[in-house]
């Protein structure tokens, strides 16, 4: 059993443990000031990908904003169905679409299959937002989401900044944040890896609020599947 108080214990725990959150969102918004500082790199590849609307530049992409977030979508050449940790992040972007372009963002998913190969698999999700394919160009490896099978052998991948060893897997996902300045110049300004992109899951936040937390029982994705897998 949790132990249970009275009410004005209760009310005193809940304020000293408001003097933490507190500290927390300052500390939150401190790093948040500091991401935005930190140096940018000019793209200089001239990336071409395939949309629903043809072939796009990475320039195109942009649309009429400035500010570009390209979420990196496991689905690999051959796959039929996109990874469950992808998919449920990506449940929780439609709805912030048009918060975003009107704060001058465009969100765009990206991944390495052929986009014949995942689009019924977003048509079956129900998603809206856009997804393109990099499979005709070197995006995903150069953004280090997608390894060669040299590397994968050799256990020689750099992701999340370190080398890895592993080498059971050639996809990874991340988030990479781009700029477009008023020449048309775009530069690569972050990108962030695993559970950096924690920021963007909005049932885990709510989870986090609950007494039995996430409940992964140490697997933080053991409990998730696609939202049309779930059984009652």
């Amino acid at each position: 059993m949790h132990k249970v108080v009275a009410e004005n214990e209760w009310f005193k725990a809940s304020q000293d443990f408001l003097k933490k959150e507190k500290a927390f969102t300052h500390a939150r918004d401190e790093l948040s000031a500091a991401r935005r500082e930190l140096p940018w790199v000019k793209v200089t590849k001239n990336y071409v990908f395939d949309t629903e609307d043809g072939k796009k530049t990475l320039s195109e992409l942009f649309g009429k904003n400035s500010q570009l977030f390209v979420y990196h979508f496991m689905f690999a050449p051959g796959a039929t169905a996109g990874c469950q940790g992808c998919s449920f992040l990506s449940d929780h972007i439609d709805g912030t679409l048009p918060h975003l372009t009107h704060h001058d963002v465009t969100y765009v998913a990206v991944s390495r299959a052929p986009l014949a190969e995942f689009l019924p698999y977003k048509k079956r999700m129900g998603w809206h937002f856009p997804w393109v394919s990099s499979a005709g160009n070197d995006f995903n490896f150069d953004y280090r989401v997608s390894f060669t099978p040299e590397s994968v052998a050799a256990g020689k991948n750099t992701y999340n900044f370190e080398e890895r060893p592993a080498k059971e897997y050639n996809e990874a996902p991340g988030g990479s944040v781009f700029l477009k300045d008023a020449n048309g110049d775009i530069y690569h300004t972050y990108s962030s890896y695993g559970r950096g992109l924690d920021l963007l899951l909005g049932t885990y936040n709510v989870l986090d609020l609950m007494p039995k937390g996430r409940n992964e029982d140490g697997n933080m994705t053991g409990w998730m599947k696609r939202h049309d897998e779930y059984v009652d």
